[in-house]
């Protein structure tokens, strides 16, 4: 396998940190502070990668571990955001009478 190519897997996408020798705990902090929207961006790219099969053995269990933190990430995300909605409750006559929160299934 060419440098050329083992540098182009080493990176997933501009800006990401996941370049060899990098460590866990740089892309953990790196995971930590994306948004969703972003963190979820990079987890389609890795899934679409995987999913094409042309990326290195090596390469492919380190996007892999990768999505699965981006994967926790999201999903405590969005945990958060669901603990944040509440539900207008309703009198017997259908008025609001105030909120309290979403039940939100664990």
């Amino acid at each position: 396998m060419s440098q050329d190519v083992s540098t182009k897997d080493a990176s997933l996408t501009k800006g990401s940190s996941l370049t060899k020798g990098s460590s866990g705990a740089t892309d953990q902090a790196d995971i930590a502070a994306l948004p969703f929207e972003r963190a979820l961006a990079e987890l389609e790219q890795i899934v679409a990668r995987l999913e094409r099969g042309d990326v290195a053995l090596e390469e492919s269990l380190a996007i892999y571990e990768r999505g699965e933190a981006l994967k926790a990430h999201c999903e405590a995300l969005l945990k958060r955001a669901e603990q944040r909605i509440e539900k207008i409750t309703l009198s017997s006559d259908g008025r609001a009478t105030g909120t309290e929160p979403l039940d939100v299934e664990t």
